[in-house]
């Protein structure tokens, strides 16, 4: 596996072998570990103890106190996986690791701010290396909002993938290798048969697992997370869309937003919230409501919407009057 070998070589493997046999991808952990056994070797040691972990931590410094945590936490978990074989070895910790740094709130967006970056994507010109840069922004914009989809999702997405006549997405091995298919609404739906018009016309590739996001004039290289983003960063600006003290979102808020709007939508509406949940659970691709609701922010315009429903439903009962 590795081309100089330490004691933990083996236990790594193996413990990556047990955690993807569980679905997990892991790929974050095995750089994490990774980048301690090379620290090991170059200080040629060949096993963890607490001055050479607390070595490795130091080269973590540049980094914020949330993310040191993360992967200072992804040590231990391995180590505690080593301590089940080898009772005596060195186990971090976790009253050592740095505090993590309050969650930034995310941006929403409203349907005034979509409408905003999809004219700022009608305003731009197509370049060399992308001749389809407006409709992809364009119709990246549509999908994120109105699907909820992550950005690895969007741009792993193949022609194969996108079912223009029924209006349906099939997301490939996402989260914990599930696929799922992501019904559109009727005006993402439009603007997905749109935009292949554009896409399968020459001199693009048609082929079925060419990328639905092409970033090349054959059309056989898709957009790299750093391009989509870019592409999304200019039309914030562009359209001005930026939180109340003034930060730029990113491009996962529109995720966040889709969730947000979701539930905003059923209040008004007058559905039941709690019987949708596991509905947008399953929509968005998590396991169970739980990962859903780091999503849900408890936003002015729902706690109205919320508080009128009440009143509408209990409001006599506090007034004291007859049901």
């Amino acid at each position: 596996m590795f081309s100089t070998e330490t004691a933990l070589d083996l236990t790594i493997a193996r413990y990556l072998q047990l955690r993807r046999s569980l679905g997990r991808a892991y790929g974050n952990e095995e750089r994490v570990l990774t980048s301690v056994r090379q620290f090991l070797v170059a200080a040629t040691c060949t096993d963890l103890d607490y001055d050479r972990f607390l070595g490795w931590c130091n080269t973590l410094a540049g980094l914020n106190a949330t993310v040191r945590r993360k992967r200072q936490r992804i040590v231990r978990n391995f180590c505690l996986y080593q301590q089940r074989t080898e009772p005596q070895c060195f186990v971090p910790d976790p009253n050592h690791f740095p505090r993590p740094c309050p969650a930034v709130t995310p941006v929403i967006f409203g349907s005034s701010e979509v409408a905003s970056m999809l004219a700022a994507a009608e305003q731009l010109g197509p370049v060399p290396t992308s001749p389809l840069r407006p409709a992809v922004l364009r119709l990246a914009v549509v999908l994120l909002y109105t699907a909820g989809l992550c950005r690895g999702e969007l741009l792993r997405l193949t022609l194969a993938d996108a079912d223009s006549a029924q209006g349906v997405l099939h997301i490939r091995e996402s989260k914990f290798h599930k696929s799922r298919f992501v019904p559109l609404s009727q005006d993402a739906h439009r603007e997905l048969r749109v935009y292949l018009k554009q896409r399968r016309a020459p001199p693009f590739s048609i082929t079925p697992n060419s990328p639905l996001l092409c970033n090349c004039a054959r059309g056989l290289r898709g957009y790299t997370g750093t391009g989509i983003s870019g592409g999304i960063k200019t039309l914030f600006q562009a359209a001005d869309v930026h939180s109340s003290d003034g930060r730029r979102p990113r491009i996962h808020y529109f995720r966040h937003s889709f969730a947000v709007q979701a539930l905003l939508r059923w209040y008004r509406q007058g559905a039941d919230v709690q019987s949708n949940l596991p509905k947008l659970a399953l929509y968005m691709g998590h396991v169970s409501i739980v990962s859903t609701a780091y999503y849900l922010r408890w936003m002015p315009d729902i706690a109205a919407a919320a508080s009128d429903r009440f009143q509408a439903h209990f409001g006599h009962l506090i007034a004291g009057g007859a049901p």
